[in-house]
């Protein structure tokens, strides 16, 4: 069914919220995101349209799906925020039929699912590791998910993040290489007193580093603007990283606690996270890279060796862990990074694409 109401609305976000909340694995911290989008309240509904799909049978809920239509990737139909709270194959072909359909309307000829809305905001299903606890921004999912894709011949893009034990960790770089790279680049933290100028900055950098990426499509600095007050209390300008060569930004690195950490299952990420977070910071144990873009013409002349560095003195002595976001499995100069420098893969995800090329509809 169509979601016609705020009643039905909050049903849907409710039923959200129950796979996440009050499960030892999991955290709650993106149905603010959710509401935002399903109340028609976030930036991003200026440029995307939505179609909230819930399935219910005998008066319950068993399936959401966010339906997205993203006018700057006009190509696909994205299923995000998919939600099912056990196997059944039925109720997604309802949903998927729904899809095939919007995609027709729309003249879209591909099928995303675990994008939501933007690479930004979430990508990939949890492909592994299912026991562990969910780490801020990532996906944790049951391994049923797959199967609904799989048999429905969707094809799987594989992703993998690296992690490494900070314990032992003395010095990223050795002084030689740390002079010449001070020679050449300098990091700054962002400023949180002139937010919009940096983001303004992060949104064309990011623009820059991402032109081509599979699932990129180029961002507004308003929507990036919202995407940073939503996390900014909870965040320092050393999470915020650019560096810049000859006084302009060539390349940026997001990376921060994992809020996950102190967070209790019946949790949702808010204002008790953030007092957590200022009480309690010294029982986080994993800082996590979130996201690192470098211009073309950068890469492979040191400037991501200089967010790193400018990194590693941050974080130095504060934390046991690091953790990467999720890397594309086809990225060989990323994986190649994450392998040299990580003690080795975390953890495997999947995002899935279908063709409709060749289908009737």
């Amino acid at each position: 069914m169509k979601l016609e109401t705020n009643i039905d609305r909050k049903k849907f976000l409710n039923f959200y919220k129950k796979q996440y909340l009050n499960n030892p694995l999991k955290r709650d911290s993106l149905s603010g995101l959710l509401k935002g989008l399903l109340y028609n309240k976030s930036e991003m509904c200026k440029s995307v349209d939505l179609e909230p799909v819930m399935v219910v049978h005998e008066g319950k809920t068993v399936m959401i799906c966010l339906l997205a239509y993203a006018h700057r990737m006009p190509d696909y139909i994205q299923m995000g925020f998919f939600e099912s709270e056990e196997l059944n194959v039925e109720a997604f072909e309802l949903i998927l039929n729904r899809a095939k359909k919007f995609a027709k309307e729309k003249k879209a000829d591909k099928i995303s699912a675990s994008l939501n809305i933007h690479v930004n905001y979430g990508l990939g299903f949890l492909a592994g590791d299912y026991e562990s606890v969910q780490s801020f921004g990532m996906a944790h999912n049951p391994e049923f998910y797959h199967l609904y894709f799989q048999l429905n011949e969707f094809r799987a893009i594989d992703m993998v993040s690296y992690k490494k034990n900070m314990k032992y960790a003395d010095e990223l770089l050795n002084s030689k290489i740390r002079s010449k790279l001070d020679s050449i680049y300098k990091v700054r933290e962002a400023d949180f007193k002139d937010l919009e100028k940096d983001i303004n900055i992060y949104t064309d950098v990011n623009n820059k580093a991402f032109k081509g990426h599979l699932f990129y499509y180029p961002r507004k600095a308003e929507e990036d603007l919202e995407l940073f007050k939503d996390l900014r209390f909870l965040l320092k300008p050393e999470n915020l990283l650019f560096v810049e060569k000859n006084g302009e930004a060539v390349g940026f690195m997001l990376w921060y606690p994992d809020f996950n950490q102190i967070m209790k299952p019946n949790e949702t990420v808010g204002l008790k996270t953030v007092i957590k977070n200022k009480l309690f910071s010294n029982k986080i144990t994993t800082f996590k890279i979130v996201e690192m873009g470098v211009v073309p013409q950068e890469r492979s002349r040191g400037a991501v060796l200089a967010l790193f560095n400018h990194c590693f003195q941050c974080v130095k002595g504060k934390y046991d862990n690091v953790e990467s976001g999720w890397i594309l499995s086809h990225n060989n100069k990323s994986k190649d990074f994450g392998i040299k420098w990580a003690d080795g893969e975390s953890k495997h995800y999947k995002a899935y694409v279908k063709d409709l090329n060749n289908e009737k509809i």
